[in-house]
């Protein structure tokens, strides 16, 4: 952990990690648990610092308290290893109460309009913000009781602009489940982030860097109100985004993300979980020195 590479600062994102109750798999053959394990063993051997921790939605394939413990049996160590925060929003598997009260910490007593204190429902949404070495991190919940597709309320989004009336001096990274894009997957492209033009008109002008998300179980990039959107692959399994015509397919495989601040610009990186094999593994400072023999210091013209 000594040796660091061109980062500033790098996020780990994990989506989509459909963890369920002890001796349960997924679709009855896919072991998530297994899968956060393969990735908390991965970033734990990595070069460089982590400033924290992203997971981003479907944490629980079946809203379980028992399955947000699992989950927290794997990330606790891992963030305590970093000394890394560790940011949770809503999927659309989730369920509020039990995300509130088993990753959030009750995350504080609702007050009403009447100034009253009250109980947590599920009428509230598990919004929130973070400070990261001066970078916000707003998480908000896109999900809708009942309902796989996403939506942000009137009240989400007059609340998300009162937040970026601020700047931060590192900027804001926006957290939100569901893409705020077209898929070509027609499952997913009907799942989506509803009127996601709604969010363009709050986001426009702001500090915002970028838009993270997941819900899709495939990677894929594109811009909202001019501001750069990342769907982050799912830790579960992969949706086909090219399948034989006629067919819907979930693919075994997985991944997730990383997220570097390099060079003043946010860079978002893919990273699979099932390699097919090494074409290469050389050591780092030899190859760089190669690599850097082969580069002329001077701009080129």
């Amino acid at each position: 952990m000594t040796t660091t590479g061109p980062a500033e600062l790098t996020l780990i994102q994990v989506s989509d990690t459909h963890l369920l109750p002890a001796g349960q798999l997924m679709h009855d053959r896919v072991d998530t648990f297994a899968l956060l394990e393969t990735v908390a063993a991965t970033v734990a051997s990595s070069t460089g610092p982590v400033a924290g921790i992203l997971l981003t939605g479907d944490l629980a394939d079946d809203g379980s308290p028992a399955s947000y413990r699992r989950l927290r049996q794997i990330i606790d160590p891992l963030a305590a290893t970093f000394d890394a925060p560790v940011v949770y929003a809503m999927g659309n598997h989730d369920e509020r109460l039990a995300f509130r009260a088993e990753l959030l910490g009750g995350a504080g007593v609702p007050v009403g309009l009447d100034g009253q204190a009250g109980e947590w429902s599920t009428d509230h949404p598990c919004d929130s913000v973070h400070l990261v070495d001066g970078l916000r991190l707003v998480a908000l919940d896109s999900t809708t009781p009942g309902r796989h597709d996403g939506w942000l309320t009137d009240a989400q989004l007059a609340w998300l602009a009162d937040v970026l009336a601020t700047p931060a001096p590192r900027g804001t990274l926006l957290i939100v489940h569901h893409p705020p894009l077209p898929s070509p997957v027609p499952t997913v492209h009907l799942l989506r982030l509803a009127a996601a033009e709604r969010l363009a008109d709050v986001v426009a002008g702001t500090d915002v860097q970028m838009i993270l998300s997941g819900h899709a179980h495939h990677a894929g990039a594109g811009a909202l109100a001019g501001i750069p959107v990342w769907v982050s692959p799912a830790l579960a399994y992969d949706t086909d985004p090219l399948p034989p015509d006629g067919r819907l397919r979930g693919l075994l495989g997985g991944g997730f993300s990383r997220i570097d601040l390099i060079d003043g610009q946010f860079v978002a990186t893919a990273i699979p979980l099932s390699p097919a094999g090494q074409v290469y593994d050389n050591d780092r400072a030899e190859r760089l020195e190669f690599i850097r023999s082969l580069t002329p210091q001077s701009t080129p013209g």
